[in-house]
């Protein structure tokens, strides 16, 4: 369980990080259009 439970954290940061990133970036072309 505690093995699948750290797993499970480290994927869900993962995607967060993936998301951040995309967020960033679409914020970035929006700053450069204004």
């Amino acid at each position: 369980m505690a093995k699948k439970a750290k797993k499970a954290k480290k994927a869900v940061k993962k995607t967060a990080k993936t998301a951040a990133k995309k967020t960033a970036k679409k914020t970035k072309k929006v700053a450069k259009k204004k």
